[in-house]
C-alpha cells in the first residue's frame, strides 16, 4: 500500500490484528527483510512494515533524509491507519528512526526494541567514514553496495550465508543513488538520544551481537547501564535477522507478548 506524503509515495504493509508493531529496516534494506517474521508476529498482533525514505518502494525527499524526516514519514503512515500506540522494532538505521519518533511522540510508544542499533550519535571518525562512503558511492555505486553488505556479516558467516547475501545485494542495488547519499547524510548528522533509554517509561530491549563489525559491543552495553533496558546478546554479526534468525524471532515474540 502507498501513502502520499510531501509529494513522495511511502510504501507500507499492514497485516494482522491486535497491538500494533512497527518494523523498521536498516540502511540499504527495505521492508521485505521482515517477511520471515511477519507470519508469526501477526498471529495476535498487527504488524506494519514501512519502506523508509529512499529505500524499497518509497520515494526520496531531498538531499538529506534526517532521522527526524524519516520519523515524520512513519508518523504519517500511522496517522493514516489511525494508530495511536505502537511497539517499535528498528534494525540499525531503523533504530535511529524509532528513537527520533520516540523523542517527538513519547506518548505513542508502548515498547522500543533497538536491534543492532545505537542511541549514540556518530563519532567524529564515523562521520569521516560517512563522508568517504558518499565519495565512494558516487564513484562506483555497485562496488560500494557489494562491499557495504558483505561487511555487515561476521566474517565466518559470509560463506555460510552466501546465497542470502547475494539476494540482499540484489535488493540493495535497487536503492537509488540519491536514497543512499541522503541516508548517509542523515545518519551522519543524527543527534545523541541516550536520554531516551534513561527516561522512557515503556519497555525497552536492546539486541546486541558480540561480533557486530559495525557497532562496538562495550559502547552498547554502557548505554544500558542504570537504565531499564533489557539486553539480549547474540553471538554473530550485524544482520541478526539472518545470522540468528530463530533466536531473533523467539526474542521478539517474548518482547511483544509482555506489552
Amino acid at each position: 500500500m502507498f501513502l502520499e506524503y510531501k509529494d513522495a509515495h511511502i510504501f507500507y504493509t499492514d497485516k494482522g490484528k491486535g497491538n500494533p508493531i512497527v518494523l523498521l529496516h536498516g540502511f540499504l534494506e527495505n521492508s521485505s527483510m521482515w517477511l520471515p517474521f511477519i507470519t508469526s508476529l501477526s498471529k495476535n498482533k498487527r504488524v506494519i512494515c514501512i519502506d523508509l525514505l529512499g529505500h524499497g518502494q518509497t520515494d526520496c525527499l531531498g538531499y538529506i533524509h534526517t532521522m527526524e524526516l524519516m520519523a515524520e514519514a512513519v508518523e504519517a503512515v500511522l496517522k493514516k491507519l489511525k494508530i495511536t500506540k505502537v511497539i517499535f522494532v528498528g534494525h540499525s538505521m531503523g533504530g535511529y528512526v524509532a528513537l527520533a519518533f520516540a523523542e517527538k511522540n513519547p506518548e505513542m510508544v508502548k515498547g522500543l526494541c533497538l536491534m543492532n542499533s545505537t542511541a549514540q550519535a556518530d563519532s567524529s571518525e564515523r562521520k569521516k567514514n560517512r563522508d568517504r562512503a558518499i565519495l565512494v558511492v558516487k564513484q562506483d555505486y555497485k562496488m560500494f553496495v557489494n562491499m557495504a553488505i558483505s561487511n555487515l556479516f561476521r566474517p565466518k558467516n559470509r560463506i555460510l550465508f552466501s546465497e542470502e547475501i547475494k539476494q540482499i545485494k540484489k535488493e540493495a542495488l535497487q536503492t537509488p543513488l540519491q536514497g543512499i547519499i541522503a541516508a548517509l547524510e542523515g545518519m551522519k548528522t543524527r543527534k545523541n538520544r541516550e536520554k531516551i533509554l534513561q527516561i522512557a517509561s515503556y519497555k525497552q530491549l536492546m539486541i546486541i551481537s558480540k561480533k557486530d563489525p559495525v557497532l562496538d559491543y562495550d559502547s552498547l552495553i554502557n548505554q544500558t547501564i542504570n537504565t531499564c533496558v533489557k539486553v539480549v546478546e547474540f553471538p554473530d554479526g550485524h544482520m541478526s535477522h539472518i545470522e540468528n534468525k530463530e533466536d531473533l524471532l523467539n526474542t521478539l515474540m517474548r518482547f511483544v507478548e509482555k506489552i
